[in-house]
């Protein structure tokens, strides 16, 4: 258990190290990181991009097969017209302001209430559980389980009573597993737009719901090639790492990862929990010395994948100079479900581990201009009928 947990914290770290523990959405944090990421220079001291910089690589890994290998993928996932409905419905509730409902008709899925509520312990109201003007999206799952959909069914100015329970793990500890009751008056109903031509060529690039649908559509269909895409690349380099052969850890290299994996987790534990990750490790009973050991094997398993990375483009004669990367990082923001690569690097805390991704891609690109990809077959209807 305590193993899971110590991989829980750094699974964590890890995707504020690759991710600059934020959104998409832009915040002065967010800004003031990415500022500092693109002060640090991606080429070395011979002007070029390397996804691992050290002199004699054959001494650190041996590579494997890498051209010409065969993998086995599921077909691509088709994109419907159900897929499209879904989507543009999700665009609708999520992404635009809702409109008020005029006619007198209950709260239903996807409404945004507006409400007063109170909440009561034993008869009493407790701290935090009183609040006017609040909007609230149904099905959001901003609230305890039971609030939202205790309002389904409910009318413009109704007051609803809420028998609920606030979960065992909620973070106030003298609310939880309590049994409460919410007092919730429902000031007002609005709904999603609806989605006619006249709505689309007031608040879209497009004129008609036609050509909006045509639209999302085709964004379906490019995340979903993208996804294929990035599945069969990373089946790929699992092969050619299984075929390969990591001798040593060049030992700079792994320092410095483990020492900016290290930062990232104190600096997740600090923003997100008010705690050091001294402290943080403390509190889940884990010792200094199983921490270091989860840090040192992510780390390893950084420097493999960019070792392996670089023995292939040195295999396959390729340099990259900046421009050279910057091409690169267009075409795996891309691919990565960005809209250029400046938008990709604001989300990343530290542009090395942006570079070994931008250069893992390069490699894939050629292992994939050589392998063979079949599809599996799916069972017969009538083998599932025997069975």
């Amino acid at each position: 258990m305590r193993k899971k947990i110590v991989t829980l914290l750094l699974a964590a770290a890890v995707l504020c190290f690759t991710a600059g523990c934020s959104d998409k959405e832009e915040s002065e944090d967010n800004e003031n990181t990415a500022q500092e990421a693109e002060e640090e220079s991606v080429v070395n001291d011979e002007g070029l991009v390397v996804a691992v910089d050290v002199d004699n690589l054959e001494d650190y890994v041996t590579l494997g097969q890498y051209q010409n290998l065969t993998v086995e993928e599921a077909p691509e996932s088709e994109v419907t017209e159900e897929d499209v409905d879904s989507y543009i419905e999700r665009q609708l509730v999520y992404n635009y302001a809702p409109v008020e409902v005029t006619e007198d008709r209950a709260v239903q899925e996807n409404d945004t209430v507006n409400i007063d509520y109170a909440g009561y312990l034993n008869g009493e109201a407790f701290d935090g559980g009183t609040a006017q003007d609040q909007d609230l999206l149904i099905g959001s799952d901003s609230y305890i389980d039971g609030f939202e959909d205790g309002l389904i069914g409910h009318k413009k100015g109704e007051t609803v009573s809420l028998n609920l329970t606030f979960p065992e793990d909620y973070s106030n500890a003298d609310l939880a597993g309590q049994a409460v009751v919410f007092e919730v008056t429902i000031n007002s109903i609005s709904q999603p737009p609806e989605l006619t031509d006249t709505w689309v060529a007031a608040n879209t690039d497009y004129d008609t719901v036609e050509d909006y649908r045509q639209a999302q559509k085709e964004s379906l269909e490019q995340e979903s090639d993208n996804e294929y895409e990035s599945q069969v690349k990373s089946d790929l380099f699992q092969k050619v790492t299984e075929n390969s052969e990591i001798k040593d850890y060049p030992e700079d290299a792994l320092n410095n990862l483990k020492s900016d994996i290290e930062t990232q987790m104190d600096s997740m534990y600090t923003s997100t929990y008010g705690m050091s990750l001294e402290e943080a490790l403390e509190a889940q009973g884990i010792s200094q010395e199983e921490a270091d050991q989860s840090i040192d094997q992510t780390a390893k398993s950084y420097l493999s994948q960019y070792m392996i990375t670089q023995a292939i483009l040195d295999a396959e004669g390729i340099q990259l100079t900046e421009a050279d990367y910057e091409k690169a990082l267009e075409k795996f923001a891309k691919l990565s479900g960005f809209s250029d690569g400046e938008s990709m690097k604001s989300m990343y805390s530290d542009m090395n581990v942006l570079k070994g991704n931008v250069l893992w891609n390069v490699a894939c690109d050629t292992i994939m201009s050589t392998a063979t990809i079949t599809e599996t077959q799916a069972a017969s209807t009538d083998e599932g009928a025997a069975q």
